[in-house]
Protein backbone atom coordinates (compact mmCIF):
# COMPACT_ATOMS: atom_id res chain seq x y z
CA UNK A 1 0.00 0.00 0.00
CA UNK A 2 1.49 3.02 -0.85
CA UNK A 3 -0.99 5.29 1.45
CA UNK A 4 0.88 5.75 4.60
CA UNK A 5 1.75 5.34 8.39
CA UNK A 6 4.43 8.08 8.33
CA UNK A 7 4.93 11.15 10.03
CA UNK A 8 4.58 14.60 8.08
CA UNK A 9 7.12 17.06 7.60
CA UNK A 10 6.19 19.23 11.10
CA UNK A 11 3.87 16.86 12.49
CA UNK A 12 -0.16 17.35 12.73
CA UNK A 13 0.83 19.67 15.57
CA UNK A 14 4.19 21.38 14.41
CA UNK A 15 6.17 18.66 15.97
CA UNK A 16 10.07 18.07 14.16
CA UNK A 17 10.37 14.51 12.58
CA UNK A 18 14.17 13.61 14.15
CA UNK A 19 16.17 13.05 11.24
CA UNK A 20 16.96 9.24 10.45
CA UNK A 21 13.55 8.36 11.35
CA UNK A 22 12.26 5.25 9.52
CA UNK A 23 9.12 5.93 8.15
CA UNK A 24 5.78 3.37 9.12
CA UNK A 25 3.62 2.39 6.22
CA UNK A 26 0.42 0.58 6.60
CA UNK A 27 1.43 -3.06 6.23
CA UNK A 28 0.81 -6.54 5.39
CA UNK A 29 -0.86 -9.61 7.05
CA UNK A 30 1.11 -12.34 7.49
CA UNK A 31 0.63 -15.87 5.27
CA UNK A 32 0.83 -19.08 6.49
CA UNK A 33 0.84 -22.32 4.41
CA UNK A 34 0.71 -26.23 5.46
CA UNK A 35 0.80 -29.63 3.38
CA UNK A 36 0.23 -33.32 4.65
CA UNK A 37 1.61 -35.73 2.02
CA UNK A 38 0.90 -39.70 2.23
CA UNK A 39 3.71 -40.46 1.59
CA UNK A 40 7.62 -38.83 2.31
CA UNK A 41 7.82 -35.95 0.00
CA UNK A 42 9.66 -32.39 -1.02
CA UNK A 43 6.89 -30.60 0.51
CA UNK A 44 9.35 -27.50 1.91
CA UNK A 45 9.75 -26.82 -1.97
CA UNK A 46 5.77 -26.97 -2.16
CA UNK A 47 6.34 -24.40 0.95
CA UNK A 48 8.30 -22.41 -0.36
CA UNK A 49 6.34 -21.54 -3.71
CA UNK A 50 3.23 -21.08 -1.86
CA UNK A 51 5.00 -18.20 0.39
CA UNK A 52 6.53 -16.70 -2.62
CA UNK A 53 2.68 -16.21 -3.95
CA UNK A 54 1.94 -15.24 -0.57
CA UNK A 55 5.00 -12.57 0.00
CA UNK A 56 2.36 -9.76 -0.77
CA UNK A 57 0.83 -10.60 3.03
CA UNK A 58 4.40 -10.07 4.78
CA UNK A 59 7.87 -8.81 3.88
CA UNK A 60 9.60 -8.80 6.79
CA UNK A 61 10.56 -12.78 7.32
CA UNK A 62 10.22 -16.28 5.71
CA UNK A 63 10.42 -19.82 7.56
CA UNK A 64 9.21 -23.39 6.74
CA UNK A 65 9.27 -26.14 9.30
CA UNK A 66 9.55 -29.81 7.73
CA UNK A 67 7.79 -32.49 9.36
CA UNK A 68 9.59 -36.04 8.32
CA UNK A 69 7.50 -38.78 10.85
CA UNK A 70 7.80 -36.92 14.07
CA UNK A 71 11.64 -35.03 13.41
CA UNK A 72 11.68 -31.57 12.75
CA UNK A 73 13.59 -29.78 10.61
CA UNK A 74 13.50 -25.94 10.20
CA UNK A 75 14.64 -22.48 8.64
CA UNK A 76 13.58 -19.12 9.87
CA UNK A 77 15.11 -15.98 9.41
CA UNK A 78 14.17 -12.05 7.74
CA UNK A 79 14.12 -11.25 4.40
CA UNK A 80 12.15 -12.29 1.66
CA UNK A 81 11.01 -16.03 0.83
CA UNK A 82 13.56 -15.92 -1.78
CA UNK A 83 16.25 -14.12 0.46
CA UNK A 84 15.72 -16.57 2.69
CA UNK A 85 15.35 -20.04 0.79
CA UNK A 86 18.14 -20.25 -1.58
CA UNK A 87 18.28 -23.47 -3.22
CA UNK A 88 20.72 -24.92 -0.69
CA UNK A 89 18.96 -23.78 1.98
CA UNK A 90 15.66 -25.08 0.79
CA UNK A 91 17.24 -28.47 -0.35
CA UNK A 92 19.14 -28.70 3.61
CA UNK A 93 15.50 -29.05 4.93
CA UNK A 94 15.10 -32.43 3.07
CA UNK A 95 12.32 -34.58 2.51
CA UNK A 96 8.98 -35.11 4.70
CA UNK A 97 5.02 -35.56 5.08
CA UNK A 98 4.53 -32.23 6.54
CA UNK A 99 5.39 -29.08 6.06
CA UNK A 100 4.21 -25.63 7.65
CA UNK A 101 5.23 -22.38 6.28
CA UNK A 102 4.82 -18.40 7.27
CA UNK A 103 5.59 -14.92 5.60
CA UNK A 104 5.31 -12.33 8.38
CA UNK A 105 4.55 -8.78 8.71
CA UNK A 106 3.68 -8.61 12.85
CA UNK A 107 1.74 -6.62 14.17
CA UNK A 108 2.78 -7.81 17.69
CA UNK A 109 6.54 -7.73 18.28
CA UNK A 110 9.58 -6.62 16.34
CA UNK A 111 10.82 -7.61 13.19
CA UNK A 112 13.76 -9.25 14.51
CA UNK A 113 14.57 -13.19 13.78
CA UNK A 114 13.85 -14.18 17.57
CA UNK A 115 10.31 -13.48 15.99
CA UNK A 116 10.18 -15.17 12.78
CA UNK A 117 7.74 -17.63 12.21
CA UNK A 118 6.28 -20.87 12.29
CA UNK A 119 6.46 -20.87 16.34
CA UNK A 120 8.72 -24.32 17.33
CA UNK A 121 7.65 -25.49 20.63
CA UNK A 122 9.02 -28.76 22.64
CA UNK A 123 6.48 -30.11 25.22
CA UNK A 124 5.99 -33.49 26.83
CA UNK A 125 4.21 -34.83 23.66
CA UNK A 126 6.93 -34.08 21.46
CA UNK A 127 6.91 -30.69 19.12
CA UNK A 128 4.55 -28.18 17.64
CA UNK A 129 5.15 -26.13 14.91
CA UNK A 130 2.64 -23.07 14.76
CA UNK A 131 2.22 -20.51 11.80
CA UNK A 132 -0.14 -17.59 13.00
CA UNK A 133 -1.61 -14.82 10.30
CA UNK A 134 -3.63 -12.12 12.86
CA UNK A 135 -3.95 -10.82 16.64
CA UNK A 136 -4.96 -11.55 19.74
CA UNK A 137 -6.58 -8.81 21.88
CA UNK A 138 -6.39 -10.85 25.26
CA UNK A 139 -2.78 -11.55 24.88
CA UNK A 140 -1.04 -9.39 27.26
CA UNK A 141 -3.42 -10.79 30.37
CA UNK A 142 -2.47 -14.28 28.71
CA UNK A 143 1.07 -14.06 28.82
CA UNK A 144 1.24 -12.52 32.41
CA UNK A 145 -1.07 -15.68 33.64
CA UNK A 146 1.53 -18.43 32.35
CA UNK A 147 4.77 -16.18 33.29
CA UNK A 148 2.65 -16.47 36.98
CA UNK A 149 3.14 -19.84 36.30
CA UNK A 150 6.33 -20.59 34.97
CA UNK A 151 6.27 -19.67 31.28
CA UNK A 152 9.61 -18.39 29.90
CA UNK A 153 8.88 -16.81 26.95
CA UNK A 154 10.98 -16.63 23.85
CA UNK A 155 9.93 -14.23 21.74
CA UNK A 156 7.76 -11.23 21.97
CA UNK A 157 4.83 -12.49 19.71
CA UNK A 158 1.45 -13.41 20.57
CA UNK A 159 1.48 -16.38 18.10
CA UNK A 160 4.08 -17.84 21.02
CA UNK A 161 1.33 -17.17 23.44
CA UNK A 162 -1.30 -19.20 21.17
CA UNK A 163 1.44 -21.97 20.81
CA UNK A 164 1.75 -21.98 24.88
CA UNK A 165 -1.78 -22.18 25.64
CA UNK A 166 -2.39 -24.96 23.21
CA UNK A 167 0.60 -26.76 24.89
CA UNK A 168 -1.14 -26.23 28.33
CA UNK A 169 -3.98 -27.59 27.40
CA UNK A 170 -2.36 -30.70 25.60
CA UNK A 171 -1.51 -31.76 29.46
CA UNK A 172 -4.93 -32.81 30.29
CA UNK A 173 -6.37 -33.21 26.82
CA UNK A 174 -6.77 -36.56 24.83
CA UNK A 175 -5.77 -35.32 21.76
CA UNK A 176 -3.78 -32.45 20.13
CA UNK A 177 -7.02 -31.25 17.87
CA UNK A 178 -8.94 -31.06 21.51
CA UNK A 179 -6.12 -28.96 23.09
CA UNK A 180 -6.74 -26.86 19.74
CA UNK A 181 -10.51 -26.75 21.00
CA UNK A 182 -10.07 -25.60 24.18
CA UNK A 183 -7.42 -23.15 23.87
CA UNK A 184 -10.29 -21.61 21.72
CA UNK A 185 -12.20 -21.00 24.16
CA UNK A 186 -9.40 -18.53 26.17
CA UNK A 187 -8.13 -16.76 23.29
CA UNK A 188 -9.52 -13.63 21.77
CA UNK A 189 -8.96 -12.16 18.14
CA UNK A 190 -8.38 -12.80 15.41
CA UNK A 191 -6.08 -16.12 14.18
CA UNK A 192 -5.94 -18.13 11.27
CA UNK A 193 -3.91 -21.16 12.24
CA UNK A 194 -1.65 -24.39 10.71
CA UNK A 195 -0.09 -26.26 13.08
CA UNK A 196 1.71 -29.40 12.85
CA UNK A 197 2.06 -31.79 15.16
CA UNK A 198 4.34 -35.20 15.06
CA UNK A 199 1.77 -36.55 13.02
CA UNK A 200 -1.28 -34.16 12.28
CA UNK A 201 -1.91 -31.01 10.51
CA UNK A 202 -4.08 -29.06 11.80
CA UNK A 203 -5.92 -25.97 10.33
CA UNK A 204 -8.24 -23.17 12.58
CA UNK A 205 -9.57 -19.86 12.05
CA UNK A 206 -11.18 -18.20 14.61
CA UNK A 207 -15.22 -18.46 15.06
CA UNK A 208 -15.25 -13.92 14.19
CA UNK A 209 -13.29 -15.61 10.55
CA UNK A 210 -11.15 -12.50 10.83
CA UNK A 211 -8.67 -13.60 8.61
CA UNK A 212 -9.02 -15.42 5.36
CA UNK A 213 -7.49 -20.07 5.11
CA UNK A 214 -8.56 -21.83 2.90
CA UNK A 215 -8.04 -25.53 1.67
CA UNK A 216 -7.22 -27.67 -0.98
CA UNK A 217 -5.18 -30.59 -2.80
CA UNK A 218 -2.61 -31.70 -5.18
CA UNK A 219 -2.91 -34.78 -7.90
CA UNK A 220 -1.56 -37.16 -5.27
CA UNK A 221 -3.95 -36.67 -2.41
CA UNK A 222 -1.81 -34.04 -0.55
CA UNK A 223 -3.67 -31.86 1.82
CA UNK A 224 -2.97 -28.23 1.40
CA UNK A 225 -3.94 -24.84 3.37
CA UNK A 226 -3.24 -21.81 2.44
CA UNK A 227 -4.51 -17.66 3.34
CA UNK A 228 -5.55 -17.39 0.11
CA UNK A 229 -6.05 -19.25 -2.62
CA UNK A 230 -3.62 -17.64 -5.09
CA UNK A 231 -1.00 -19.82 -2.93
CA UNK A 232 -2.95 -23.05 -3.61
CA UNK A 233 -2.56 -22.09 -7.68
CA UNK A 234 1.42 -21.61 -7.28
CA UNK A 235 1.73 -25.48 -6.73
CA UNK A 236 -1.14 -25.97 -8.91
CA UNK A 237 -3.49 -27.45 -6.11
CA UNK A 238 -7.30 -27.96 -6.74
CA UNK A 239 -8.90 -25.31 -4.40
CA UNK A 240 -11.97 -27.16 -2.74
CA UNK A 241 -13.49 -24.39 -0.04
CA UNK A 242 -12.30 -21.93 2.19
CA UNK A 243 -12.54 -23.07 6.59
CA UNK A 244 -15.04 -22.17 8.15
CA UNK A 245 -14.98 -19.38 10.70
CA UNK A 246 -14.53 -20.98 13.85
CA UNK A 247 -13.38 -24.50 12.47
CA UNK A 248 -11.17 -26.69 13.34
CA UNK A 249 -10.00 -29.63 10.79
CA UNK A 250 -7.20 -32.18 11.21
CA UNK A 251 -5.39 -34.12 8.46
CA UNK A 252 -3.52 -37.66 9.44
CA UNK A 253 -3.13 -41.13 8.20
CA UNK A 254 -6.67 -41.25 8.36
CA UNK A 255 -8.00 -38.76 5.99
CA UNK A 256 -9.86 -35.25 6.83
CA UNK A 257 -11.64 -34.33 10.04
CA UNK A 258 -13.77 -31.44 10.52
CA UNK A 259 -14.79 -30.48 14.12
CA UNK A 260 -17.39 -27.04 13.91
CA UNK A 261 -18.04 -26.99 17.72
CA UNK A 262 -16.86 -23.25 17.53
CA UNK A 263 -18.97 -22.33 14.68
CA UNK A 264 -21.99 -19.97 14.63
CA UNK A 265 -21.34 -18.87 18.06
CA UNK A 266 -20.16 -15.29 17.04
CA UNK A 267 -21.21 -13.13 14.17
CA UNK A 268 -18.70 -13.23 11.24
CA UNK A 269 -16.11 -10.53 10.56
CA UNK A 270 -14.08 -10.91 7.92
CA UNK A 271 -12.15 -7.96 7.46
CA UNK A 272 -13.04 -6.00 4.57
CA UNK A 273 -9.58 -4.39 3.98
CA UNK A 274 -8.66 -8.26 2.55
CA UNK A 275 -10.53 -6.89 -0.43
CA UNK A 276 -9.54 -3.56 -0.63
CA UNK A 277 -5.84 -3.80 -0.19
CA UNK A 278 -4.32 -6.70 1.73
CA UNK A 279 -5.27 -10.05 -0.50
CA UNK A 280 -4.11 -10.78 -4.29
CA UNK A 281 -6.53 -10.03 -6.89
CA UNK A 282 -6.29 -13.24 -8.15
CA UNK A 283 -7.34 -14.81 -4.68
CA UNK A 284 -11.00 -15.72 -4.25
CA UNK A 285 -11.82 -15.23 -0.18
CA UNK A 286 -14.68 -17.12 1.31
CA UNK A 287 -16.64 -17.02 -2.45
CA UNK A 288 -15.93 -13.77 -3.79
CA UNK A 289 -13.11 -12.56 -5.89
CA UNK A 290 -11.10 -10.11 -5.10
CA UNK A 291 -10.35 -8.70 -8.29
CA UNK A 292 -14.14 -8.19 -8.66
CA UNK A 293 -14.76 -6.85 -5.14
CA UNK A 294 -12.49 -4.04 -6.02
CA UNK A 295 -13.85 -3.42 -9.38
CA UNK A 296 -17.03 -3.00 -7.22
CA UNK A 297 -15.57 -0.29 -5.13
CA UNK A 298 -14.65 1.85 -8.21
CA UNK A 299 -18.24 2.01 -9.64
CA UNK A 300 -19.43 2.53 -6.09
CA UNK A 301 -17.06 5.30 -5.78
CA UNK A 302 -18.53 6.66 -9.41
CA UNK A 303 -21.86 6.32 -8.45
CA UNK A 304 -21.16 8.16 -4.77
CA UNK A 305 -18.95 11.05 -6.39
CA UNK A 306 -19.03 11.95 -9.98
CA UNK A 307 -16.95 14.00 -11.31
CA UNK A 308 -16.25 15.25 -14.81
CA UNK A 309 -12.83 14.64 -16.18
CA UNK A 310 -10.69 13.13 -19.19
CA UNK A 311 -8.91 9.48 -17.82
CA UNK A 312 -9.48 7.10 -14.68
CA UNK A 313 -6.11 5.85 -13.21
CA UNK A 314 -5.30 4.39 -10.81
CA UNK A 315 -2.17 3.79 -8.03
CA UNK A 316 -0.69 0.82 -8.41
CA UNK A 317 -1.14 -1.90 -7.18
CA UNK A 318 -4.57 -2.14 -5.48
CA UNK A 319 -5.72 1.18 -6.86
CA UNK A 320 -5.71 -0.37 -10.04
CA UNK A 321 -8.94 -3.21 -10.25
CA UNK A 322 -11.09 -0.08 -8.45
CA UNK A 323 -10.01 2.41 -11.10
CA UNK A 324 -11.11 0.43 -14.00
CA UNK A 325 -14.42 0.02 -12.08
CA UNK A 326 -14.94 3.64 -11.72
CA UNK A 327 -13.79 4.36 -15.28
CA UNK A 328 -16.64 1.19 -16.39
CA UNK A 329 -19.58 2.63 -13.92
CA UNK A 330 -18.47 6.52 -14.60
CA UNK A 331 -17.65 6.39 -18.87
CA UNK A 332 -14.30 7.78 -18.39
CA UNK A 333 -11.38 6.52 -19.90
CA UNK A 334 -9.22 4.07 -18.10
CA UNK A 335 -5.36 4.90 -18.27
CA UNK A 336 -2.34 3.67 -17.05
CA UNK A 337 -1.23 6.66 -15.16
CA UNK A 338 2.26 5.46 -13.41
CA UNK A 339 4.74 2.82 -13.83
CA UNK A 340 5.53 1.25 -10.65
CA UNK A 341 9.39 -0.37 -9.85
CA UNK A 342 8.66 -3.67 -9.40
CA UNK A 343 12.02 -4.20 -8.12
CA UNK A 344 12.11 -2.43 -4.54
CA UNK A 345 10.13 -5.68 -2.69
CA UNK A 346 10.45 -3.83 0.60
CA UNK A 347 10.65 -0.15 1.98
CA UNK A 348 13.76 0.28 2.17
CA UNK A 349 15.94 2.60 4.99
CA UNK A 350 16.72 5.96 3.83
CA UNK A 351 19.71 8.00 6.02
CA UNK A 352 18.58 11.35 4.92
CA UNK A 353 15.55 13.76 4.48
CA UNK A 354 15.77 14.16 1.16
CA UNK A 355 16.70 10.74 0.32
CA UNK A 356 12.81 9.80 1.89
CA UNK A 357 11.30 12.49 -0.01
CA UNK A 358 12.27 10.66 -3.03
CA UNK A 359 11.48 7.05 -1.99
CA UNK A 360 8.02 7.59 -3.91
CA UNK A 361 9.85 8.77 -7.12
CA UNK A 362 12.05 5.94 -7.18
CA UNK A 363 8.56 3.47 -6.65
CA UNK A 364 6.34 5.34 -8.85
CA UNK A 365 6.65 7.89 -11.99
CA UNK A 366 4.12 9.12 -14.31
CA UNK A 367 3.64 8.88 -17.44
CA UNK A 368 3.49 12.56 -19.06
CA UNK A 369 1.73 11.53 -22.45
CA UNK A 370 -1.23 10.22 -20.39
CA UNK A 371 -2.26 12.94 -17.88
CA UNK A 372 -0.71 15.78 -19.17
CA UNK A 373 -3.13 18.63 -19.79
CA UNK A 374 -5.95 16.52 -18.33
CA UNK A 375 -8.34 16.26 -15.57
CA UNK A 376 -7.50 12.85 -13.69
CA UNK A 377 -9.78 10.70 -11.76
CA UNK A 378 -6.78 9.52 -8.78
CA UNK A 379 -8.09 5.94 -7.35
CA UNK A 380 -6.13 4.87 -4.67
CA UNK A 381 -6.83 2.16 -1.51
CA UNK A 382 -6.87 4.62 1.42
CA UNK A 383 -4.82 7.56 2.97
CA UNK A 384 -3.86 7.34 6.28
CA UNK A 385 -1.65 10.62 7.30
CA UNK A 386 -1.32 11.99 3.68
CA UNK A 387 2.48 12.32 3.15
CA UNK A 388 2.94 9.72 0.57
CA UNK A 389 -0.68 10.59 -0.78
CA UNK A 390 0.93 13.97 -1.54
CA UNK A 391 4.17 12.98 -3.02
CA UNK A 392 1.84 11.12 -5.26
CA UNK A 393 -0.48 13.96 -6.35
CA UNK A 394 2.67 16.40 -6.46
CA UNK A 395 4.27 14.18 -9.55
CA UNK A 396 0.72 14.44 -11.13
CA UNK A 397 0.72 18.05 -11.44
CA UNK A 398 4.40 17.92 -12.49
CA UNK A 399 4.29 15.39 -15.07
CA UNK A 400 1.45 17.96 -16.08
CA UNK A 401 -2.27 16.85 -15.06
CA UNK A 402 -4.78 19.56 -15.27
CA UNK A 403 -7.22 18.83 -12.35
CA UNK A 404 -6.79 15.97 -9.87
CA UNK A 405 -9.74 14.15 -8.86
CA UNK A 406 -8.62 11.66 -5.78
CA UNK A 407 -11.18 8.66 -4.86
CA UNK A 408 -10.64 6.68 -2.07
CA UNK A 409 -11.73 2.61 -2.40
CA UNK A 410 -12.08 2.76 1.26
CA UNK A 411 -13.96 5.06 3.92
CA UNK A 412 -11.75 7.29 6.24
CA UNK A 413 -9.43 5.37 8.94
CA UNK A 414 -10.57 6.86 12.31
CA UNK A 415 -10.07 3.97 14.76
CA UNK A 416 -7.40 1.55 15.69
CA UNK A 417 -7.01 -1.97 14.33
CA UNK A 418 -6.89 -4.62 17.33
CA UNK A 419 -6.88 -8.06 14.78
CA UNK A 420 -3.78 -7.49 13.02
CA UNK A 421 -3.66 -4.28 10.62
CA UNK A 422 -1.12 -2.12 11.66
CA UNK A 423 -3.08 1.03 12.65
CA UNK A 424 -2.49 1.24 16.67
CA UNK A 425 -2.61 5.01 17.80
CA UNK A 426 -6.05 6.83 15.80
CA UNK A 427 -4.70 9.96 17.21
CA UNK A 428 -1.92 9.64 13.85
CA UNK A 429 -4.94 8.88 11.78
CA UNK A 430 -5.66 12.33 9.21
CA UNK A 431 -9.11 11.69 9.39
CA UNK A 432 -9.32 12.12 13.12
CA UNK A 433 -7.84 15.79 12.79
CA UNK A 434 -9.29 17.23 9.31
CA UNK A 435 -12.48 17.27 7.66
CA UNK A 436 -12.50 15.42 3.70
CA UNK A 437 -12.67 19.72 2.59
CA UNK A 438 -9.42 19.83 4.94
CA UNK A 439 -7.41 16.53 3.56
CA UNK A 440 -8.44 17.47 0.16
CA UNK A 441 -6.31 20.64 0.75
CA UNK A 442 -3.34 19.29 2.57
CA UNK A 443 -2.91 16.98 -0.16
CA UNK A 444 -3.19 18.93 -2.73
CA UNK A 445 -6.27 17.81 -5.34
CA UNK A 446 -9.07 19.51 -6.73
CA UNK A 447 -11.97 16.95 -4.65
CA UNK A 448 -11.42 14.35 -2.77
CA UNK A 449 -14.55 11.13 -2.11
CA UNK A 450 -14.06 8.21 0.22
CA UNK A 451 -16.61 4.74 -0.13
CA UNK A 452 -19.22 4.97 2.32
CA UNK A 453 -19.37 2.48 5.15
CA UNK A 454 -22.65 1.79 3.52
CA UNK A 455 -21.29 0.11 0.80
CA UNK A 456 -18.03 -0.88 1.67
CA UNK A 457 -19.46 -3.75 2.93
CA UNK A 458 -21.45 -4.35 -0.35
CA UNK A 459 -18.09 -5.26 -2.41
CA UNK A 460 -17.80 -8.79 -2.20
CA UNK A 461 -21.38 -10.14 -3.17
CA UNK A 462 -21.05 -13.70 -3.36
CA UNK A 463 -19.25 -13.88 0.42
CA UNK A 464 -22.09 -14.72 3.07
CA UNK A 465 -19.83 -13.27 6.03
CA UNK A 466 -20.18 -10.38 7.50
CA UNK A 467 -17.60 -8.02 7.45
CA UNK A 468 -15.48 -5.93 9.88
CA UNK A 469 -15.28 -2.35 9.53
CA UNK A 470 -13.95 -1.27 13.23
CA UNK A 471 -11.01 0.87 11.99
CA UNK A 472 -13.85 2.86 9.61
CA UNK A 473 -15.64 3.25 12.77
CA UNK A 474 -18.14 0.52 12.30
CA UNK A 475 -17.64 -0.84 15.57
CA UNK A 476 -15.80 -3.48 17.44
CA UNK A 477 -16.73 -7.58 17.57
CA UNK A 478 -14.52 -8.01 20.70
CA UNK A 479 -13.91 -6.08 23.63
CA UNK A 480 -11.01 -3.49 23.52
CA UNK A 481 -8.07 -4.21 24.94
CA UNK A 482 -6.21 -2.10 27.21
CA UNK A 483 -3.09 -2.21 25.56
CA UNK A 484 -2.38 -2.83 21.95
CA UNK A 485 1.05 -1.43 21.12
CA UNK A 486 2.98 -3.46 18.54
CA UNK A 487 5.81 -3.44 20.80
CA UNK A 488 3.65 -4.04 24.21
CA UNK A 489 5.93 -6.91 24.69
CA UNK A 490 9.23 -5.03 24.84
CA UNK A 491 8.19 -1.71 26.66
CA UNK A 492 10.84 -0.43 29.48
CA UNK A 493 10.18 -2.17 32.96
CA UNK A 494 8.30 0.99 34.13
CA UNK A 495 6.14 1.35 31.26
CA UNK A 496 5.02 -2.45 31.76
CA UNK A 497 4.84 -2.16 35.65
CA UNK A 498 2.16 1.42 34.57
CA UNK A 499 0.20 -1.50 32.29
CA UNK A 500 0.19 -4.02 34.42
CA UNK A 501 -1.23 -1.51 37.59
CA UNK A 502 -4.21 -0.19 35.01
Amino acid sequence: MRTEYSTPAGGFNGEAVPAGIIQRHIHEECGVFGIYSKATADVASMAYYALYALQHRGQESAGIVVNDDGLFTSWRDVGLVSEVFPAERLKSLGTGNIAVGHVRYGTTGSDNKRNVQPILVNHYKGRMALAHNGNLTNSLQLRSELESKGSIFHTTTDSEVIAYIIVQERLKAPSIEAAVSAAMDRIVGAYSLVISSPSKLIAVRDPHGFRPLCMGHLKDGSVVFASESCGLDAIGAQFDRDILPGEIVVVDKDGVKSDTSHCGKVDRKLCVFEFIYFARPDSVIDGSSVHTARQRAGAFLALEHPVQADIVIGVPDSGLDAAMGYSRQSGIPYGIGFIKNKYIGRTFISPTQAMRENEVNIKLNPIRSVVEGKRVVLIDDSIVRGTTCRRTIDLLRKAGAKEIHMRVSAPPFVSECYYGTDIDDKNKLIANHHTVEEIAGIIGVDSLGYLSLRDVVKLADNTESGFCTACFGGGYPTAIPQDVGKDRFECKISEREKHEHA
